[in-house]
């Protein structure tokens, strides 16, 4: 193969200056250009307001999602500095949103313990946004600034709302305008910016839901915070509530009450504590130069967990309220110190619960079954692994952690108060008998599975498998119906697509027994194809195919045969949602047949909404197109012949598959609780306040 170019040398080198690079490569700073990384842009806003209330400056946030597309954090903290930084010559406020790796969080005394880092936060917002303002109440005094994709200007808005207004950069450093009077005592700031449609793709939306979720789990902990948010936009729905509040005074042992959803065997447990450790960080000596310093840090750990009747582990975990989805030192230390702990009283009760050491051994996931747990551990200066901060890094944690958990759990295992002597050999019990659990199922795998068709050798008869043995090419289509099936096997690829239809609705299992579930043939069906077992024995590497797309028709029966399989996936075999590995077919709604004139044959177009129909309908009509009517409505998978459907739905050239995140299941399932569930009061409750807004249209019948 021939070079495209055969020199290389220094001209061809390129520096980026400034918020250049994050524009250049966002998904650096933000993860990606989609939904979520919008969403990350609204957390690094939220989290400067939460660290000041964390520090203790304002309890009040208000995030706002204007109708313009907008988006306003408004805080009650100590505001962004103002004066001029001596190093630059700027303004604190024009620092904070233009410069990389600059703000208040690297030691300067500023912040005792916070969520942002790294100083790129609130300039990366900027960057990446088509305008931003700002707004500071601080010594009596409101001042503002703006700026556009990371340049500070001004707009003028006399001509023209939003980012559309015409900017006039500045030059040289810019001015902090005095734009009005703050009310004595009163300081904050007011950050509202439009994201850059330039980088961010065509689609992406802030999520009210997930904004709900992350001030619910702020409110909760930061005790005593309220946090509003406000959604002002024209596609919010009537029953939809346009400010929610979050307030909690309980903290995180209110968190674990509101997590933990099984019968309980303990109160909710607190563990908490402190410890010193030594770090080593580069810091500014007074002649700018970074130097290696041995800096004292202090750890405050709080950690409420409660053990439930369930299997479940529920774990959540926080540095400086910043969520660690994906662990670090602080769970690593949480998880060795229960084992230990566990373990050590275990053996001091073993000839009560008739424990034998030589042949049994307690393992972390005994003591994890049915515990609710929320960590959360406050110091300066975290390292986070990459700016997602998705994972706790400093080393140190790990073992100050360990001690808090071992100290403070031996005390509650060994109290001799008696409810929680009780609740004690409770926790004791549950341990060992998990323990037990896996050991038999181990041991005896086959028999502690279904002595039924999941014993069996031979597969489905209603499988329509693919010829392909490679996992990570073969995908499983769970299909509604005989009808469906028989179009679904013409339009496949047989190789790698393979096929299973269920009948009707399958059973409930949110609350019906583990053994009901293993008897209900379709659920058994489904366990037995994917061939990886389920609930604690399942095993995502037995799993035969690398992707399970369910294929329900786009009405209410689908959507509720997609809830009941993504019920039994989320409690049975959740590692395939958290993998990524399950999918939702998006089959079309309608088919429009545009009519061409002459010898040219007609076009066909499909399309997935009645939104997105209008306006393919207002498009033709604009243009002067013709198309056949009666308009196709798609009323099921069976109404499409095989082309149709292979195009739309299965041919992977063409299709449009929606992935199912472990958010998304979570929420589905905590729904399905409430509508489906054993507890009837909260449903009876849900739909009389829903009663007065069913629109009788909506109603497919």
């Amino acid at each position: 193969m021939t070079p495209s170019i055969s020199a290389y040398d220094a001209q061809h080198l390129q520096v980026l200056e400034g918020l250049e690079a994050v524009r250049k490569r966002p998904g650096m700073y933000i993860g990606s250009t989609d939904s979520r990384g919008l969403m990350h842009c609204l957390w690094e806003i939220l989290d400067n307001a939460v660290d000041e209330a964390l520090g203790g400056f304002g309890q009040a946030i208000r995030v706002i999602l204007h109708d313009d597309g907008s988006v306003e954090v408004h805080d009650r903290g100590r505001g962004v500095p103002v004066d001029v930084e001596p190093r630059t010559g700027l303004t604190g406020v024009e620092v904070v949103y233009t410069k990389l790796h600059a703000g208040g969080k690297f030691g300067g005394g500023s912040y005792a313990a916070s969520g942002g880092l790294h100083g790129v936060g609130a300039s990366v917002v900027n960057a990446l946004s088509a305008r931003l303002d700002v707004e500071v109440d601080r010594s009596g005094k409101t001042y503002a600034m703006s700026f556009q994709r990371g340049v500070p200007g001004v707009f003028d808005d006399s001509v023209a709302a939003g980012p559309d207004a015409p900017f006039t950069p500045a030059d040289g450093p810019a001015e902090l305008r005095i734009v009005g009077k703050a009310k004595r005592g009163v300081t904050g700031t007011r950050v509202r910016y439009w994201a850059d449609p330039q980088i961010f793709v065509k689609g992406s939306h802030f999520s009210i839901e997930e904004l709900s979720r992350r001030a619910r789990q702020t409110a909760f902990l930061v005790p005593g915070l309220e946090v509003t948010v406000s959604d002002q936009r024209p596609e919010r729905t009537p029953e939809q509530p346009e400010n929610r509040t979050y307030r909690y005074e309980g903290g995180i042992a209110e968190y674990v009450e509101y997590l933990a959803q099984d019968e309980r065997i303990t109160d909710v447990i607190r563990l908490t504590g402190t410890g010193d450790y030594t770090e080593t960080i580069p810091v500014l000596d007074a002649q700018g130069h970074m130097v290696s310093t041995d800096v004292e840090r202090q750890c405050e750990v709080d950690i409420a967990l409660r053990w439930g009747a369930d299997y479940e582990t529920t774990l959540r975990s926080y540095v400086n309220i910043v969520a660690t989805p994906k662990g670090g030192t602080h769970v690593a230390g949480f998880e060795q110190a229960l084992v230990k702990t566990l373990r050590k009283q275990i053996e001091n009760q073993a000839r009560r619960v008739k424990f034998n050491a030589k042949n049994e051994k307690i393992e972390k996931d005994d003591t994890l079954a049915g515990l609710t747990a929320v960590i959360t551990v406050r110091i300066d200066e975290p390292q986070f692994e990459g700016q997602t901060k998705e994972i706790l890094g400093t080393p140190a944690i790990r073992a100050i952690v360990a001690r808090v958990v071992e100290e403070r759990l031996t005390e509650f295992l060994t109290s001799s108060k008696k409810g929680e002597k009780e609740q004690a050999a409770l926790v004791v019990d549950k341990v060992v008998s998990e323990m037990r659990a896996r050991i038999a199922a181990r041991m005896h795998k086959e028999v502690s599975r279904r002595k039924n068709a999941l014993e069996s050798s031979t597969m489905p008869t209603k499988l329509a498998d693919c010829r392909s043995t490679d996992v990570e090419r073969s995908e499983l289509f769970i299909v509604e119906g005989d009808s469906a099936l028989g179009t679904a096997k013409n339009a496949r690829n047989s190789e790698h697509q393979a096929l299973l239809p269920i009948r009707g609705k399958i059973l409930n299992v949110q609350k019906a027994s583990i053994t009901d579930m293993l008897k209900n043939t379709e659920c058994a069906a489904i366990i037995q194809v994917i061939g990886a077992g389920s609930g604690r024995t399942f095993d995502l590497e037995a799993a035969r195919y690398g992707k399970i797309v369910m294929m329900t028709d786009a009405d209410v029966d689908g959507a509720h045969i997609r809830t009941l399989l993504l019920t039994l996936f989320h409690r049975y075999m959740r590692p395939l949602v958290e993998a990524g590995r399950v999918y939702a077919a998006v089959p079309p709604l309608h088919r429009v047949e545009i009519i061409h004139g002459g010898s040219k044959k007609n076009e066909l177009v499909y399309t997935y909404t009645e939104t997105e129909l209008n306006a393919l309908l207002k498009n033709l009509e604009k243009r002067g197109k013709r198309y056949k009517e009666p308009i196709q409505r798609y009323k099921g998978l069976g109404e499409m012949d095989a082309d149709q459907l292979a195009d739309t739905t299965m041919d992977p050239a063409h299709r449009t598959l929606r992935r199912v995140r472990i958010e998304d299941a979570e929420a589905a399932a905590t729904m399905f609780e409430l509508l489906m569930g054993s507890e009837v009061a909260p449903r009876k409750q849900f739909i009389i306040e829903g009663a007065e807004e069913l629109d009788r249209e909506r109603i497919d019948a």
